[in-house]
C-alpha cells in the first residue's frame, strides 16, 4: 500500500526544502555581489614607479624614482595613499616588506633606506656606497640583512635588519661574473629554494647567477628553452619557481629551478595587454602584482602610471 501524504507533512517538507535551498544559494549569491579585486589600479601621475612589495595583507608598497617616496596601495579596491613623501634628491627603486612592518628600499645613489611601513617614519639610512658611481637597484631579505645589489659594480650590500644601524657587508662577484662597463648589470635578487644562496639577474647580456653567500662566488645558472634573460629586471621565487620580469619585453618568464639551483628550465611566459614596461613583481594570493615603469614613454610629472595583477 502506498501512503498519501497529508497536508500537513507535505507543507513542512517543502517548507525545510526552501530553506535548505535558500541556505545553500545565499553564499554563492554573496560571492557574486561582491565586487571583483581590480586586476590594473593607477599611481599618481608623474610617479615614476619601479619597486613594488606586499607583505601578509593585501596592501602593495611602490616607490618613486621622482622623490624616493613611497605609495600605499589597497589591492582590494585599487586606492591609495602617499606613506612616505621621500624629498628632494631621493629615490625608490627596489622594495622588500619585511614580516615586522619595515620596507628596505634600495635608494639608487649609493643608500638604502629603512621605512616604517605603518607610520611611514623613515628609520635609518644607510650608506653603502658613495653617491656617484653607483647605482643601489634592488634588494632581499636573508638571514639577519637585507642584500642590495648595485647594477653599476660587482658587489653586493648586506645592512643588518631591524631598522638598526650597524656595519655594511660588501660581497665583491667573482667567479662567473664579468662586470660590463656602461651598462646595467646586477638587478633584481632573490635567496635560492634552500635560503643558502641568492640568485642574482645580469641584466645584460641576459644571465642568471647564483651567488655563495660567504665568498661570492658566481656561478652562472644554466637556462634551458630560452638563450637569455635579457631585460631581466624584477625576480619573484616560490618554491623552485622563478619569476623574471624581463621589461622591455613585456613579460615575465617563468622558470624550474633544479635542486642545486644551477640549471633554470622555461615552463611558460606570463603576458598582459597591461604591461607598459614592467619592472618588478611581488605576490598576494594567486595574483602576481606588477608596476608598469613606462620606461620607453615621456617620464614627465603628467605621465601617467599603473600598477597590474595577472594570475599565478
Amino acid at each position: 500500500m502506498t501512503r498519501t501524504p497529508s497536508r500537513r507533512t507535505f507543507l513542512a517538507g517543502t517548507a525545510v526544502a526552501a530553506l535548505t535551498l535558500a541556505a545553500t544559494a545565499a553564499p554563492a549569491d554573496a560571492a557574486a555581489s561582491r565586487p571583483a579585486w581590480p586586476t590594473v589600479f593607477p599611481l599618481p601621475d608623474g610617479w615614476l614607479p619601479e619597486g613594488i612589495t606586499i607583505g601578509a595583507k593585501p596592501y602593495a608598497y611602490l616607490g618613486s624614482r621622482a622623490n624616493g617616496g613611497i605609495y600605499r596601495t589597497d589591492l582590494r579596491t585599487g586606492e591609495g595613499t602617499v606613506l612616505y613623501a621621500g624629498g628632494t634628491g631621493q629615490v625608490a627603486v627596489g622594495l622588500k616588506l619585511d614580516h615586522d612592518g619595515l620596507l628596505y628600499v634600495a635608494g639608487s645613489t649609493g643608500v638604502a633606506r629603512v621605512i616604517d611601513s605603518r607610520t611611514g617614519e623613515l628609520l635609518t639610512t644607510h650608506q653603502l656606497t658613495s653617491p656617484t658611481g653607483h647605482f643601489i637597484n634592488d634588494v632581499t631579505l636573508l638571514g639577519d640583512r637585507a642584500w642590495f645589489t648595485d647594477s653599476r659594480d660587482a658587489v653586493l650590500y648586506g645592512a643588518p635588519r631591524g631598522g638598526r644601524s650597524g656595519e655594511i657587508r660588501a660581497l665583491p662577484l667573482t667567479g662567473d661574473w664579468t662586470q660590463l662597463p656602461d651598462a646595467i648589470s646586477a638587478n633584481g635578487i632573490v635567496d635560492t629554494p634552500d635560503g643558502r644562496a641568492l640568485i642574482v639577474v645580469k641584466s645584460t647580456p641576459g644571465e642568471l647567477h647564483k651567488v655563495n653567500l660567504r665568498t661570492g662566488v658566481t656561478t652562472k645558472i644554466t637556462l634551458i628553452g630560452q638563450e637569455t634573460v635579457v631585460n631581466g629586471d624584477g625576480l619573484y621565487r616560490i618554491g623552485r619557481t622563478l619569476y623574471v620580469v624581463q621589461n622591455r619585453l613585456n613579460l615575465v618568464s617563468v622558470w624550474t629551478l633544479d635542486r642545486t639551483s644551477t640549471t633554470a628550465t622555461l615552463s611558460r611566459t606570463i603576458t598582459s595587454p597591461h604591461f607598459d614596461v614592467p619592472t618588478t613583481a611581488a605576490r598576494y594570493g594567486n595574483r602576481l602584482y606588477l608596476v608598469n615603469a613606462r620606461f620607453t614613454s615621456p617620464q614627465t610629472p603628467e605621465t601617467t602610471f599603473t600598477g597590474v595583477a595577472v594570475s599565478l
